[in-house]
């Protein structure tokens, strides 16, 4: 197993920064998010593509998660179809002013440090083999850096596929080519995974999905 603590430097080293140079605006992402509103703004959505699962929930992400992921479509380092296709039409204000605006709708929700439902004995082993709180936090919402996404009560089969596609290799239209992730999640079998997405899912979360307004000049 790999020292968690030099994961998280790794991962730290990596992180994609959001350029200075674009000043984010909530209120201007406001009137962008047209294109998000029909998957991310309906409570229970689900996707079909690459199997049947429900889309994340993104209110309450940090901006700067939102950006690196955006960008990471954008590039083709994360291979979906329909999200490069929208991140491919943002510019990088538009993707700073996004975000923004899915960071401001996040919640007041405190929580512990710690989970207070603890992992059966199996899980814990693999949340530990893979030194998931050395970066996504103990509680799993605080992670040690914003471009690293909160995962506790996100969507369990959401977080089963992402696991899943950095499994995958060879592959045009599935995968995320993330190296430190990919090494961690490869030590893994299917089943392991959909154990530690099962867990991280049913815990308390920060994220939610937030219906649009009707009169909102972002909604639809």
């Amino acid at each position: 197993m790999k020292n968690p603590l030099s994961i998280a430097v790794a991962l730290a080293a990596a992180a994609v920064v959001v350029p200075s140079a674009y000043a984010q605006d909530a209120q201007a992402g406001a009137k962008k998010i047209a294109m998000c509103n029909g998957c991310h703004g309906i409570p229970g959505y689900q996707a079909s593509f690459p199997q049947v699962y429900k889309v994340p929930m993104i209110a309450g992400q940090s901006a700067k998660y939102i950006v690196s992921t955006l960008n990471a479509y954008k590039k083709g380092d994360r291979k979906h179809p329909s999200m490069r296709g929208i991140a491919e039409s943002l510019s990088e204000q538009d993707m700073a002013d996004i975000a923004a605006y899915y960071e401001g709708l996040g919640g007041s929700v405190s929580l512990p440090e710690t989970p207070a439902e603890q992992p059966p004995a199996q899980v814990a082993e693999l949340l530990t083999k893979g030194a998931c709180a050395s970066c996504h936090g103990a509680n799993f919402s605080k992670p040690i850096d914003p471009t690293y996404p909160k995962i506790a009560g996100q969507h369990a089969d959401y977080l089963f596929v992402s696991l899943k596609a950095y499994k995958t290799e060879g592959n045009p239209r599935v995968g995320r080519a993330n190296a430190i992730m990919g090494g961690q999640v490869k030590q893994f079998t299917v089943a392991e995974l959909k154990l530690l997405a099962n867990y991280v899912g049913s815990l308390p979360s920060q994220l939610k999905t937030v219906r649009p307004n009707p009169f909102h000049p972002g909604a639809h």
